[in-house]
């Protein structure tokens, strides 16, 4: 399996947790339930962050801490 270098905003929900399945522990932590909605499909970490009323802070802890699990993995 192909890993990414780093997770960043603009990536597909569902890409991100199908290569990286730690990484929805992180955005249920946060409160970004939507990983299984046929949304998740096409939609970037931001837009459904966002749909969910994240502010950007918000969005840039989540992500740090979805890279950090990353780090740990390797």
């Amino acid at each position: 399996m192909i890993k990414m270098k780093k997770i960043k905003k603009d990536m597909i929900l569902g890409d991100v947790v199908k290569k990286h399945p730690e990484s929805a522990k992180v955005m249920f932590k946060y409160g970004l339930h939507c990983i299984g909605c046929h949304v998740a499909g096409h939609e970037t970490i931001e837009q459904g962050s966002k749909a969910h009323g994240m502010s950007d802070e918000d969005i840039k802890k989540m992500i740090a801490e979805m890279n950090e699990s990353l780090e740990k993995e390797e």
